[in-house]
């Protein structure tokens, strides 16, 4: 359980470096699983860039899950079971966005979540355009990366109410596409990446940064030129693509 811990300090320094402009202060954060019926959560304030170990809290996964299956949640109720569903009182209160994490870690497929607010991306994704844009691919790397479509959900206030449109969206999906998102792109907020493994959750955090960077430059020239849906649809189901997402992700 340590080296996973240790492992998820590294991933959010990775994804709070100030150069790569994915999140500042307080904004975004990561979990990961421990089992079936525990996650490490970042905790509430904690800087990604900055977090030691002392900054997540280890939480129970079925007593968040069992929390979202109510209606309703007022502000004050959620601040008040953080102490029913923290394996230990003492740690740091979790992140209020600990039920989105519980659900990708569970309904999602993920054992590595990390949530980020990129310019890049929120620079479309604030826009009038909002998640329209990833609903093509501009390059190969993207759908390797990324999958061939991405989860959207539109703005919901963080927290409880956020997590049951992911879950309704998470669902969706899967009944769409028969498989889990690796991206989930938040408008007016930001993007999730569900990985497999720590690996992972970085690269497609990457590649979507990558990728809405170039949109934005098609855009000061004219617009994007879209890859044609065959061939997006080709190297989503070619082989070598296959064996070179399973190298890349570790």
């Amino acid at each position: 359980m340590s080296e996973l811990l240790h492992s998820l300090v590294r991933l959010s320094h990775e994804l709070g470096r100030e150069d790569r402009q994915l999140a500042i202060l307080g904004e975004g954060n990561t979990s990961a699983r421990i089992d079936e019926g525990t996650f490490w959560v970042k905790a509430s304030g904690s800087q990604l860039g900055t977090i030691t170990e002392a900054g997540f809290t280890q939480v129970k996964m079925d007593a968040i899950l069992a929390l979202v299956e109510r209606e309703h949640m007022s502000q004050e109720e959620v601040q008040a079971i953080w102490p029913e569903v923290m394996v230990d009182p003492q740690q740091k209160r979790p992140s209020v966005e600990t039920f989105l994490h519980a659900l990708c870690l569970s309904e999602g497929g993920a054992n590595w979540v990390a949530h980020t607010h990129p310019i890049s991306c929120n620079a479309i994704l604030c826009s009038r355009l909002g998640a329209e844009p990833f609903m093509r691919h501009l390059f190969p790397d993207g759908i390797v990366v990324c999958g061939r479509y991405p989860a959207v959900v539109p703005y919901v206030d963080p927290g409880f109410e956020l997590a049951k449109a992911v879950r309704a969206e998470l669902r969706r999906y899967q009944d769409t596409y028969g498989v889990s998102p690796k991206l989930l792109l938040m408008v007016n907020h930001g993007i999730t990446a569900l990985g497999r493994t720590m690996q992972e959750a970085l690269n497609i955090t990457l590649m979507a940064d990558k990728w809405a960077r170039i949109l934005l430059g098609t855009y000061a020239l004219g617009g994007p030129q879209y890859m044609p849906d065959e061939e997006a649809a080709r190297i989503d189901n070619r082989l070598d693509e296959h064996y070179r997402r399973r190298q890349l992700t570790g």
